[in-house]
């Protein structure tokens, strides 16, 4: 499993960390009171809800049910390198100019990561100031006519992941991530906003040859964006760790919201070995995840190789290509993957990271600002095909 999972890593790691480097250097709502967990009430808006189609082949809006695709972005970080919680409070006005940016870009989803160490102060003590943020953020979105997709977990700064936390075992370390889930769930509950939950990003679990010791693997750029969800099966198959874990996060979703959709970003597997099945999107485990989220990064001349292992994750389910870029592939590459998909996806999200087109056209550019000015234009003219009901 980590071979394999380096092996994929390995295959990104140099274009993203060059892009790394050089980067990093869709109507209203009310928050909580203060002392009080905040939550997003919406009130006089035209976002609608969505759901899965009930053939599970897609999404739809509610109460219109008219179809829809996701068009998105990631905005995992803006420049230098930075996570979101490290200036949203102090530079708000930047975020607004982002989200107005990506919007700009023809996107309707945008793809946010929150940390642990930002959201929990103790193991039983939610950060009721990162909450009230993340209720702002909520309204921004509403305004702003984006839906969230709202991942959490992330230790992406390992230096920040609080000791107690990582000297726990697995039923503390859960009982934690289902107290933040909780949290994130009752301040959102009650906003359409809310295209997704993301459980966690890129979960992995040991082998049953031995057990491991850290909880963080797959740095990259100097970030840590793949977490075990245990050190040891203990004699318990892959799969009912991994139904474990997900049922547990899930009901501590369910006991606040019971509207948005909740779903895993997951490493495709299948891309690195052709005969690899499903874990999160397996029968055993999935029953309570509406829909499939995979990350892929089509490989220079191996766009059909890429295409046959999405297909692995077509489990009758809608299917969302939750991350992509053209980090080992042209822009015209990844477009024809996007292309190749369109009869299986329902949604693609890239990245965005805080700088707009005309910002890249009036600075002076590097190979990766040129990457990523090429790959924006393709992604801002391609979006009114995108976003056509199917």
């Amino acid at each position: 499993m980590i071979a394999g999972m380096r092996l994929y890593r390995n295959t990104i790691a140099i274009a993203f960390a060059m892009i790394l480097a050089l980067l990093l250097c869709s109507c209203g709502a009310t928050s909580g009171n203060a002392g009080a967990q905040p939550s997003v009430v919406s009130a006089k808006i035209d976002l609608e809800w969505i759901r899965p189609d009930r053939e599970g082949s897609g999404f739809v809006r509610v109460p219109s049910g008219a179809k829809f695709r996701a068009w998105g972005v990631n905005y995992d970080h803006e420049t230098p390198g930075r996570l979101l919680e490290d200036y949203w409070r102090q530079e708000w006005p930047t975020v607004v100019e982002d989200f107005q940016e990506i919007k700009a870009l023809g996107a309707n989803v945008v793809r946010i990561h929150l940390q642990t160490a930002r959201f929990m102060k103790t193991p039983d003590e939610p950060n009721e100031a990162s909450l009230e943020q993340l209720a702002r953020l909520v309204e921004l979105d509403e305004r702003t006519w984006l839906y969230l997709d709202i991942t959490v977990l992330g230790c992406y700064h390992k230096q920040d992941v609080p000791v107690w936390y990582d000297a726990m075992d697995e039923a503390s370390r859960w009982d934690v991530q289902a107290r933040f889930w909780e949290a994130v769930a009752k301040t959102c509950a009650a906003s359409p906003a809310i295209f997704c939950y993301d459980l966690m990003n890129e979960p992995i679990l040991p082998g049953a040859d031995k057990p491991e010791t850290q909880w963080l693997t797959g740095e990259l750029g100097g970030k840590y964006f793949v977490q075990r969800i245990t050190l040891d099966l203990k004699g318990r198959t892959r799969e009912q760790v991994a139904k474990l874990c997900v049922d547990k996060l899930v009901d501590a979703i369910r006991k606040h919201d019971d509207r948005h959709m909740v779903t895993v970003g997951v490493i495709p597997w299948a891309h690195v070995w052709p005969n690899a099945k499903p874990l999160f999107y397996s029968k055993e485990v999935s029953e309570n995840l509406d829909f499939a989220s995979v990350h892929f990064y089509p490989k220079k001349g191996e766009v059909q190789k890429a295409l046959t292992a999405l297909a692995v994750y077509e489990v009758g389910k809608p299917l969302v290509v939750e991350e992509m870029f053209p980090l080992s592939c042209s822009v015209e590459e990844l477009e024809a993957f996007i292309d190749g998909s369109a009869a299986i996806a329902d949604g693609w999200i890239s990245f965005y990271w805080g700088t707009s087109i005309d910002q890249y056209v009036k600075g002076d550019l590097d190979l990766a600002g040129a990457i990523t000015k090429s790959w924006l234009e393709h992604f801002r003219a391609k979006a009114p095909q995108m976003l056509c009901q199917k």
